[in-house]
Formats: structure tokens, C-alpha cells, sequence
């Protein structure tokens, strides 16, 4: 077994799989993060985040609302 003899490349190989287990893990996990924008909206969601932080008026919203129904 020379490999195990003074050079470790058991265990660099070892150290190898922990860096790729860890970096698969960070960049493949299925969760939301926060502040990500959600891909799950619709744009009746949005039109009521709109009207509700008063960036649209009532007329505006349901002229926009009868439109996206159509």
C-alpha cells in the first residue's frame, strides 16, 4: 500500500469528497433564501403588493385587475 506510506493521499482524497459534499450541498439545496424574489408570484400578487403600498390608485388597480382577467 503505497499510497497510505508518508504521502496521505488517502486522506487527501477523503478531504476531497468532504469539499465536493459541502459545495453540491451550498449550491444544490432546494430551499428559498430570504429576500429572493419568489418565482411562485402571479401578477394578481403583484398588483396587490402595487395597490397595497399605494404605488397605484383604486381605479388603476381595477382597470389593471379587468385587464389580467381577460
Amino acid at each position: 500500500m503505497h499510497w497510505l506510506e508518508g504521502n496521505y493521499w488517502g486522506m487527501h482524497i477523503i478531504w476531497w469528497a468532504i469539499w465536493v459534499i459541502i459545495l453540491i450541498w451550498i449550491f444544490a439545496t432546494p430551499w428559498d433564501i430570504p429576500g429572493q424574489k419568489t418565482k411562485n408570484e402571479t401578477p394578481f400578487d403583484i398588483l396587490k403588493k402595487r395597490y397595497a403600498t399605494g404605488e397605484i390608485s383604486k381605479e388603476e388597480y381595477n382597470s389593471i385587475r379587468e385587464d389580467l382577467k381577460r
